[in-house]
């Protein structure tokens, strides 16, 4: 970088922070000057500095601004950076419907901040999201990561109909749209139920990375869960193993013990994932999430 555009730079950043520290007005910040930055370098290391003299100060982690400013801020961030902001439809009829993929679940949100920080874990082949739920997660991902596709997946009715509605209100585009812009991922949403999923219908898939978050609600779901995994696993023939990121929420230790006694049968190696430093996302502060890389 020339001398000329790291002093830019530099000016910038100590724009964003000074405003953001002092709690001014989301239209005062340079966001103009921002898109220019990127447009001009697609410098993603920009939008990093920018978090941790923002979201991420030292003063802010001691004294963080209220939930309210910080989301407003993020979406902001978000919308000048992508093109477009992350917006979700959301069921409450959770009880009702007996249905936990209609809402976002706080280790999407803790997933979706790993995505943030290293895109470029997921910005190569096919990304497969195991139980997508509300979409966040992914949504995330397909703005600020730019994978070249992306599979959301399933296996209720009413939890597919919004993933595709949350998709094109997202303005990405279904695979199947002949109208879809070239230069985003090619996205399909797909009805997978972990006990009938066969070999066959895996292949077809090949992801380079698959994920999933806040899926290890139940004995019945794990050994569903650890089931598709592994035959993930025998149908990649040749090809180089997934990338695989688990997240979850560390609130009942019998069930993340019944999971990695259950990826032990199956011979699926995993290694816990160091913590976050620093939050994006405002999320319930006494949660402990986790996150396990598995090898298949």
């Amino acid at each position: 970088m020339a001398p000329e555009e790291n002093a830019g730079t530099e000016l910038l950043q100590q724009s964003f922070e000074r405003r953001f520290l002092a709690a001014r007005a989301l239209r005062s910040f340079p966001w103009q000057s921002l898109e220019g930055q990127l447009r001009d370098s697609s410098d993603s290391e920009l939008l990093r500095d920018i978090l941790q003299k923002t979201v991420k100060h030292p003063v802010c982690v001691k004294h963080p601004p209220s939930v309210k400013y910080v989301r407003c801020f993020l979406s902001e961030l978000i919308k000048k950076s992508s093109g477009g902001s992350v917006t979700l439809s959301e069921s409450t009829a959770i009880i009702s419907h007996s249905i936990t993929g209609l809402v976002t679940w706080d280790a999407a949100l803790y997933l979706a901040e790993r995505a943030i920080e290293n895109p470029a874990a997921f910005s190569h082949g096919t990304v497969l999201e195991l139980g997508s739920g509300a979409s966040l997660t992914g949504l995330a991902i397909c703005k600020m990561c730019h994978p070249r596709a992306y599979i959301f997946s399933d296996c209720h009715s009413r939890v597919l109909e919004q993933l595709r509605g949350n998709v094109l209100l997202n303005d990405l585009s279904l695979e199947a749209d002949i109208t879809a812009n070239l230069d985003s991922p090619r996205v399909t949403v797909a009805q997978l139920d972990w006990d009938v999923a066969m070999v066959r219908q895996l292949s077809a898939i090949q992801p380079v990375v698959f994920i999933a978050a806040d899926v290890l609600y139940c004995p019945e779901a794990i050994v569903s869960l650890v089931g598709v995994q592994w035959r993930l696993a025998a149908c990649r023939e040749h090809q180089r193993a997934p990338e695989v990121y688990m997240a979850f929420t560390f609130c009942n230790p019998e069930t993340c013990q019944l999971f990695t006694i259950e990826l032990g049968w199956a011979g699926i190696r995993w290694d816990v994932e160091p913590r976050h430093d620093q939050k994006l996302f405002p999320y319930e502060e006494h949660l402990e999430m986790a996150m396990l890389n598995l090898t298949l």
